[in-house]
């Protein structure tokens, strides 16, 4: 299941053996014709971006399923994590996009690159997270979605079968949100306080995940009311926890440690923790499971 791959950039750059789209300056100046203002021969030698250097060269990237559902990895030059585009040709956060070849008659498919360095999920998934339970046909309640850019990752791995609940509670970052749900069928924005679940209990469905990234001092309890409206018995809870929004004065770990034994207290059992070092400082991951059965002791 290995695909070729073609960069895709915003500028046309790929110099295709002679056609050399040259670069921003260099017009498409095709075989011997003058390539636009600067009246260079547009043999893809006009500054083009980082494939224009010689007429030919296609950056070939080869494109790998993740272990985890949902998710693939671009080998080529640099290596990179990827979501399969859900709306092919638009980017959401201007991310780099990628296509690959399709046979003949298919459509193309069209992947879009995840910054670890912009979203705590990603640097979870690029730090080697065990299970993830935000895989194709799972439905989300997403809590602190800011302007949707790991929202609309979240969306690409859920895909069409799946529902991404995203709750924001500032106006500006939600009017984004909303912008890119307009765009994304399975992404309800809702612009209420996640504080007060009550609001919005009639826009969500049960869940099977509650991802929450909300930088609050009771993010936890925060987490554990919204749950026990939304989540299924056995659902997962991921947590992204801040250091030193809950409490600045204690070391990270002791904040990590105390955060688990507040989920503990309320029925959620801790399966992971994950530091997502070196892409968020004093961050760790949490994952747990909500009510889980208790095994039956054999007699």
């Amino acid at each position: 299941q290995v695909v070729e791959l073609v960069l895709v950039a915003s500028t046309p750059v790929m110099g295709k053996g002679g056609k050399g789209k040259g670069g921003k300056d260099g017009g498409k100046g095709k075989g011997k014709m003058k390539g636009g203002k600067d009246g260079k021969k547009g043999k893809g030698k006009a500054k083009g971006g980082k494939g224009g250097k010689k007429g030919g060269g296609k950056g070939k990237v080869v494109i790998e399923p993740h272990r985890h559902e949902g998710v693939f990895i671009s080998k080529g030059k640099d290596d990179s994590m990827v979501t399969k585009n859900l709306v092919p040709g638009e980017s959401v956060y201007g991310e780099k996009r990628l296509t690959a070849e399709a046979a003949e008659g298919e459509e193309k498919i069209e992947y879009r690159v995840w910054n670890p360095f912009r979203s705590k999920l990603g640097a979870g998934i690029v730090g080697g997270v065990g299970a993830m339970p935000i895989k194709p046909g799972a439905k989300v309640l997403y809590l602190g979605a800011a302007s949707g850019t790991t929202v609309s990752h979240v969306s690409d791995m859920i895909g069409p079968e799946g529902m991404v609940y995203a709750v924001e509670f500032s106006h500006r970052p939600g009017r984004d949100l909303t912008n890119m749900a307009k765009r994304r069928p399975n992404v309800v924005p809702i612009v209420e306080d996640a504080r007060q679940p009550t609001r919005y209990r009639m826009l969500i469905q049960m869940v099977d995940v509650i991802f929450a990234d909300v930088a609050q001092p009771d993010q936890a309890r925060i987490v554990l009311h919204n749950a026990s409206f939304f989540l299924k018995n056995e659902g997962w809870v991921v947590i992204s926890i801040k250091a030193n929004c809950v409490d600045s004065t204690a070391a990270p770990e002791a904040v990590f440690a105390s955060e688990i034994d507040k989920l503990r207290k309320e029925g959620v059992k801790p399966k992971e923790q994950l530091t997502l070092e070196p892409y968020h400082r004093d961050h760790a991951l949490v994952l747990g499971i909500y009510r889980p059965e208790k095994k039956k002791k054999k007699e």
